[in-house]
């Protein structure tokens, strides 16, 4: 055989790409077994969704070519498994930003008028409240580009079913703390409170499944998987809308519902390119912040650099409040130096 006629050479993978994909699996297992044998409810919660929601999605899909071993249906199951943990450590974080807030000061001042309200009115003053301090703290997560940064890794896949509702960065959620705090300080109950929570966590995954289910009635009135649907798509005109967590009115006052007629959302996902392993998720919204021992090294300097990033953020937040009504401006895209590569899932 002459050398022209050679096979060609098989291509390697570079050197040093196999250990580090390897490591961040190893990664990810460990944090996902972890939280399986220190607390069972993400296995449940697999197991639970499993039986009640994907023979919805077999009989009646919203778009049928989508296969159920869908890509990176792996990384989703982690986040799972690995839920009970994140969310414990989204807890702290979200403590202490309800507490760094001050949400609870106004909460003590119209205490005495909340309480006021007939018991069977206040159920529902409660969950209007809650339902309009959540609907802009979705907003600012996707019009404040330091805070899209977290919220990108909800909004990543591109497929919407049972288990994508998952995927989320433990600190995503930590805005809504002040919405709680104030709740408590107003006089609503823990109870109530720790309800709600429940509450938007369990809609929230019903609303991710892969259903063809309209509701056009009500879609007016309470939140719809059509509706929710619509909030994930990447399809230009749907961007920046459908930010309520339980009742469409907030996005109909402030100019931000779309529920079109005559289409369905089809296309899901962002813009920038998303690492596809859940510690580089986890890490992806952090990078740029530099090293948090810097505080310790150079005290002042960095609480200069976090009043003047806090600024910025609130300043970011004004501006989406008072943009005229109905016209976005430009989406906020996570900061990303290179490009990401996507990675394997986990």
């Amino acid at each position: 055989m002459e050398a022209s006629d050679a096979p060609p050479a098989p291509r390697l993978p570079p050197v040093g790409g196999w250990p580090k994909a390897i490591v961040l699996r190893l990664m990810a297992l460990a944090l996902a077994g972890v939280a399986v044998v220190n607390n069972q409810d993400g296995l449940g919660a697999i197991i639970v969704l499993f039986v009640l929601v994907v023979p919805f999605e077999r009989f009646f899909p919203r778009h049928e070519h989508q296969r159920f071993r869908r890509p990176h249906l792996g990384l989703d199951m982690g986040y799972a498994m690995a839920s009970p943990l994140l969310q414990a450590v989204g807890l702290v974080a979200a403590v202490i930003v309800g507490v760094l807030s001050f949400a609870w000061v106004p909460g003590l001042l119209l205490r005495p008028y909340i309480q006021a309200i007939p018991q069977p009115y206040l159920l529902f003053v409660g969950v209007a409240l809650f339902d309009l301090a959540g609907y802009w703290t979705h907003r600012w997560y996707h019009e404040v580009p330091q805070l899209w940064r977290f919220h990108a890794i909800h909004h990543s896949p591109e497929d919407m079913d049972w288990i994508s509702g998952f995927r989320a960065h433990p600190f995503d959620g930590t805005l809504i703390a002040p919405a709680f705090f104030f709740l408590l300080a107003a006089g609503f109950s823990p109870e109530f409170s720790g309800l709600v929570a429940v509450i938007q966590i369990v809609l929230g995954l019903f609303l991710h499944a892969n259903v063809r289910l309209w509701l056009r009635p009500l879609s007016r009135i309470i939140m719809t998987p059509e509706f929710h649907h619509w909030h994930h798509s990447n399809e230009e005109e749907a961007i920046w809308c459908n930010y309520s967590t339980f009742l469409p009115l907030w996005d109909m006052v402030f100019g931000t519902y779309y529920m079109p007629r005559d289409k369905r959302p089809s296309i899901y996902g962002v813009d920038e390119v998303v690492p596809m392993t859940m510690m580089e998720q986890l890490r992806y919204p952090l990078r740029g912040m530099g090293n948090p021992l810097r505080f310790v090294r150079h005290p002042l300097r960095s609480f200069k650099a976090m009043v003047i990033g806090l600024i910025g953020i609130l300043r970011m937040m004004k501006r989406s409040m008072f943009r005229p009504r109905g016209q976005p401006f430009h989406r906020a895209v996570a900061h990303v130096q290179g490009g990401v590569r996507k990675l394997d899932d986990v």
